[in-house]
């Protein structure tokens, strides 16, 4: 019977490549040339744990940028640094947002608007504006959005109160006749079943009268 000795044949890919994974154990591959890939350290995925961490762990060392969306069951952050763009918390009225610290609210180029302290059991404002609202004729109805509602027209002008249920306990509405003469009176009524004062109207009569009111939720009352 023949006998047959070994031959040698270079298998080399002609492209330069070996095609053979690299990098350290757990390390995610990527292409880094014509079919051959590596990895890195910095970038890992441990199936058992390791060094305090869980196992089935992937870390990332360095920076990742993403444009899309990130869905997560929850997100643990050491650190948030938002440099632009807008941020919205929760998609339902009973979410929960806790804050462990202070807050500032305010423009970049500008004296913080508002500051909680906690350290110092403060809330400081910088300054107020309140949503303010023109009314001219008679016959309309406050909406949810008015806290300062500013009378100006002639005559004798009608303006009913949004219902306190609506509104809510708490609310507070701010009313002024802004002419310096009128003549008339301005009459506020309150949505039926509810009263101000007991009262199913109130009439602000004199020079510039004004008036403030606040609701518990049931009825509107003087204060």
């Amino acid at each position: 019977m023949a006998q047959w000795g070994w031959a040698y044949i270079n298998c080399s890919s002609s492209s330069g490549g070996s095609g053979q994974a690299a990098g350290p154990t757990g390390s995610l591959q990527f292409l880094t040339g014509a079919n051959a890939t590596s990895g890195s350290g910095n970038l890992v995925f441990y199936t058992a744990s390791y060094g305090g961490l869980a196992a089935n762990t992937m870390v990332l060392t360095g920076t990742m940028i993403i444009e899309g969306t990130i869905t997560a069951s929850s997100f643990v952050v050491d650190e948030t640094n938002v440099v632009s763009g807008s941020t919205i918390f929760g998609n339902s009225d009973d979410d929960t947002h806790l804050i462990t610290g202070s807050l500032y609210v305010g423009n970049t180029t500008a004296d913080t608007t508002f500051q909680v302290l906690p350290a110092t059991s403060q809330s400081i404002t910088m300054g107020m504006r309140y949503n303010y609202r023109s009314v001219t004729s008679t016959g309309l109805t406050a909406s949810s959005g008015d806290y300062i509602i500013g009378f100006g027209g002639s005559g004798d002008i009608e303006f009913r109160l949004l219902s306190a249920s609506v509104a809510g306990s708490g609310s507070v509405v701010v009313i002024k006749d802004e002419l310096t003469t009128r003549a008339g009176g301005i009459f506020i009524s309150a949505s039926a079943p509810n009263s101000i004062d007991n009262n199913g109207y109130y009439e602000l009569t004199g020079t510039m009268p004004a008036i403030s009111l606040y609701s518990n939720g049931s009825d509107w009352f003087v204060f």
